[in-house]
């Protein structure tokens, strides 16, 4: 019963920031769809995952390179998270955009992501990914390029070291 407890509690605290617009700097970057977000000097940074789009397992081909095109995108720069909700690992799924630019577009367009399939939907940026494809910009030069949802499934999770400053 008590186990039960401490789940619900840690369920509600990760819900506490589940919707709304904020902003806040990005202090590190953990992959190519994960970044943390200090709000303001005295809160601790949130774990924010880019809603809508997939990018490679950092262990994976073009892992390194989604994550280091985030860096170099977002990383010590304020932007703005809109909060949709908590994912299963407690991060925040956000739109999050730079100076009004759609960062998970941006690296959909550079071809370091794909439009997150889900059933039978392509995903939000279909034509960002079709249009990097049919340039074979990044990842979409790759003609063995594989989702990362068939890697995880194959090989499993990986955990390499992050761009950027320490929490």
């Amino acid at each position: 019963m008590r186990k039960l407890l401490v789940i619900a509690i840690i369920l509600i605290a990760n819900n506490v920031h589940a919707t709304g617009t904020w902003s806040g700097i990005v202090t590190k970057i953990s992959d190519g769809d994960t970044l943390w977000v200090k709000p303001a000097p005295d809160q601790r940074p949130r774990k924010v995952r880019l809603q809508g789009i997939d990018a490679p397992e950092i262990c994976q081909a073009w892992g390194a390179e989604a994550r280091d095109a985030l860096a170099q995108r977002v990383l010590r720069r304020r932007v703005t998270i809109d909060t949709r909700r908590n994912d299963d690992y407690g991060r925040a799924l956000a739109r999050i955009e730079l100076d009004g630019e759609d960062v998970a577009g941006w690296m959909v367009q550079q071809g370091h992501a794909w439009s997150y399939r889900y059933r039978r939907d392509d995903g939000p940026y279909l034509a960002q990914q079709t249009a990097a494809r049919a340039a074979r910009r990044g990842l979409f030069a790759d003609s063995q390029a594989e989702r990362p949802r068939d890697f995880r499934q194959r090989h499993g999770p990986c955990t390499l070291p992050v761009a950027g400053a320490s929490r």
